[in-house]
Protein backbone atom coordinates (compact mmCIF):
# COMPACT_ATOMS: atom_id res chain seq x y z
CA UNK A 1 0.00 0.00 0.00
CA UNK A 2 1.41 3.31 -0.75
CA UNK A 3 0.10 7.16 -0.57
CA UNK A 4 1.98 9.95 -1.59
CA UNK A 5 1.77 12.11 0.94
CA UNK A 6 1.24 11.44 4.98
CA UNK A 7 -2.01 13.50 5.76
CA UNK A 8 -5.68 12.73 6.58
CA UNK A 9 -6.90 13.69 2.43
CA UNK A 10 -4.57 10.75 1.47
CA UNK A 11 -5.60 7.22 3.49
CA UNK A 12 -4.56 3.91 3.00
CA UNK A 13 -7.69 2.53 4.80
CA UNK A 14 -9.51 1.90 0.89
CA UNK A 15 -6.03 0.16 0.01
CA UNK A 16 -6.20 -1.57 3.34
CA UNK A 17 -9.87 -2.86 3.26
CA UNK A 18 -9.30 -4.03 -0.46
CA UNK A 19 -6.15 -6.18 0.15
CA UNK A 20 -7.47 -7.63 3.74
CA UNK A 21 -10.67 -8.47 1.23
CA UNK A 22 -8.31 -10.96 -0.87
CA UNK A 23 -7.63 -13.08 2.10
CA UNK A 24 -4.42 -11.49 3.04
CA UNK A 25 -2.78 -11.19 6.80
CA UNK A 26 -2.87 -7.86 8.55
CA UNK A 27 0.73 -8.73 9.45
CA UNK A 28 1.57 -9.28 5.83
CA UNK A 29 0.40 -5.20 4.46
CA UNK A 30 3.22 -3.18 3.68
CA UNK A 31 2.52 0.63 3.44
CA UNK A 32 4.44 3.94 3.01
CA UNK A 33 3.94 7.61 2.86
CA UNK A 34 6.07 8.63 -0.55
CA UNK A 35 6.11 9.93 -3.79
CA UNK A 36 5.78 6.77 -6.36
CA UNK A 37 8.39 8.07 -8.26
CA UNK A 38 10.98 7.11 -5.42
CA UNK A 39 13.09 4.22 -6.67
CA UNK A 40 13.31 3.01 -3.23
CA UNK A 41 10.30 2.50 -1.49
CA UNK A 42 10.37 0.77 2.16
CA UNK A 43 7.31 -1.08 1.62
CA UNK A 44 8.28 -2.46 -1.70
CA UNK A 45 11.67 -3.48 -0.54
CA UNK A 46 10.22 -5.36 2.92
CA UNK A 47 7.44 -7.24 0.94
CA UNK A 48 9.88 -8.51 -1.38
CA UNK A 49 12.32 -9.58 1.43
CA UNK A 50 9.32 -11.24 2.87
CA UNK A 51 8.21 -13.22 -0.23
CA UNK A 52 8.13 -16.87 0.45
CA UNK A 53 8.68 -19.55 -2.13
CA UNK A 54 5.91 -19.80 -4.49
CA UNK A 55 3.94 -16.23 -3.02
CA UNK A 56 2.86 -13.56 -5.27
CA UNK A 57 2.57 -9.93 -4.45
CA UNK A 58 -0.71 -8.70 -4.70
CA UNK A 59 -1.11 -4.85 -4.74
CA UNK A 60 -3.86 -2.57 -4.74
CA UNK A 61 -3.18 -0.57 -8.47
CA UNK A 62 -1.30 -0.37 -10.77
CA UNK A 63 0.79 2.56 -9.39
CA UNK A 64 1.60 2.27 -6.01
CA UNK A 65 4.64 -0.05 -5.83
CA UNK A 66 5.75 2.15 -8.59
CA UNK A 67 4.93 4.98 -10.90
CA UNK A 68 7.49 4.99 -13.36
CA UNK A 69 7.63 2.65 -16.15
CA UNK A 70 11.00 1.37 -16.11
CA UNK A 71 11.26 0.67 -12.00
CA UNK A 72 7.56 -1.10 -12.59
CA UNK A 73 9.16 -3.60 -15.31
CA UNK A 74 12.22 -3.94 -13.49
CA UNK A 75 10.12 -5.07 -10.43
CA UNK A 76 7.44 -7.77 -12.42
CA UNK A 77 11.05 -8.99 -14.18
CA UNK A 78 12.50 -9.64 -11.47
CA UNK A 79 9.45 -11.39 -9.93
CA UNK A 80 9.08 -13.33 -12.76
CA UNK A 81 9.43 -17.32 -12.06
CA UNK A 82 7.05 -20.32 -12.26
CA UNK A 83 4.12 -18.94 -10.71
CA UNK A 84 5.10 -15.99 -9.13
CA UNK A 85 4.30 -12.40 -10.37
CA UNK A 86 2.52 -9.33 -9.65
CA UNK A 87 -1.70 -9.21 -8.83
CA UNK A 88 -3.55 -6.07 -9.32
CA UNK A 89 -6.73 -6.14 -7.69
CA UNK A 90 -8.44 -2.17 -8.66
CA UNK A 91 -8.08 0.58 -10.90
CA UNK A 92 -6.92 -0.07 -14.37
CA UNK A 93 -5.07 -3.00 -13.85
CA UNK A 94 -7.91 -4.70 -11.81
CA UNK A 95 -7.11 -8.62 -11.57
CA UNK A 96 -3.90 -8.45 -13.90
CA UNK A 97 -2.16 -11.19 -13.28
CA UNK A 98 1.07 -11.40 -14.70
CA UNK A 99 1.85 -15.13 -13.38
CA UNK A 100 0.32 -15.55 -17.09
CA UNK A 101 1.03 -14.75 -20.54
CA UNK A 102 -1.69 -12.61 -21.29
CA UNK A 103 -1.46 -10.98 -17.92
CA UNK A 104 2.34 -9.94 -19.19
CA UNK A 105 1.35 -8.37 -22.22
CA UNK A 106 -1.68 -6.72 -20.29
CA UNK A 107 0.97 -5.66 -17.57
CA UNK A 108 3.14 -3.86 -20.25
CA UNK A 109 -0.10 -2.31 -21.72
CA UNK A 110 -0.75 -0.72 -18.38
CA UNK A 111 2.34 -0.21 -17.02
CA UNK A 112 2.61 2.37 -20.32
CA UNK A 113 -0.28 4.06 -19.26
CA UNK A 114 0.39 4.78 -15.91
CA UNK A 115 3.57 6.42 -16.47
CA UNK A 116 1.72 8.31 -18.93
CA UNK A 117 -0.65 9.57 -16.11
CA UNK A 118 1.92 10.14 -13.97
CA UNK A 119 3.28 12.41 -16.69
CA UNK A 120 -0.09 14.21 -17.14
CA UNK A 121 -0.27 14.80 -13.54
CA UNK A 122 3.45 16.21 -13.42
CA UNK A 123 2.46 18.76 -16.34
CA UNK A 124 -0.53 19.93 -14.61
CA UNK A 125 1.19 20.97 -11.82
CA UNK A 126 3.43 22.57 -13.47
CA UNK A 127 0.79 24.50 -15.57
CA UNK A 128 -1.03 25.04 -11.89
CA UNK A 129 2.14 26.18 -10.64
CA UNK A 130 3.11 28.65 -13.44
CA UNK A 131 -0.65 30.18 -13.81
CA UNK A 132 -0.39 30.68 -9.95
CA UNK A 133 2.89 32.62 -10.72
CA UNK A 134 1.43 35.02 -13.68
CA UNK A 135 -1.20 35.66 -11.06
CA UNK A 136 0.78 36.64 -8.42
CA UNK A 137 2.68 38.60 -10.92
CA UNK A 138 -0.90 39.89 -12.53
CA UNK A 139 -1.23 41.23 -8.25
CA UNK A 140 1.51 42.70 -7.37
CA UNK A 141 1.74 44.36 -10.83
CA UNK A 142 4.84 43.61 -11.89
CA UNK A 143 5.47 42.01 -15.58
CA UNK A 144 7.77 38.87 -14.42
Amino acid sequence: MRVSKADEIQALDLQRVGLLATGIEPERLYDDHAAGKRDDLPCVEACLNALREGETPVTWKLDRPDRDLSHLVNLVHDLTGPGVGLKVIAGQGANLDTTTPIGRMVFGIFAALAEFERERNVERTDSRLASARVRGAMVDGLSR
